[in-house]
């Protein structure tokens, strides 16, 4: 494994983000800032937090980056 970028789950993750987004873009004008909103920092937290705990200098804080996401 060269890069996060080539995990699985990363890219899973990925594509939940471009589903999330595209599906909350339908959502009633009102709901932009609230449900459409969440729903896209949910969704987005999940390959950063794989990516971020990759670029650690340790297992265990990898480790611990997977748990979060």
């Amino acid at each position: 494994m060269k890069t996060f970028r080539d995990l699985l789950i990363w890219q899973k993750a990925m594509t939940l983000v471009t589903n999330c987004y595209s599906i909350s873009s339908n959502f009633p004008r009102e709901e932009l800032f609230g449900l459409a909103s969440q729903i896209r920092r949910c969704s987005i937290s999940i390959p950063s937090n794989i990516s971020e705990g990759y670029g650690r200098g340790t297992n265990k804080d990898y480790h611990r980056f997977l748990r979060f996401s």
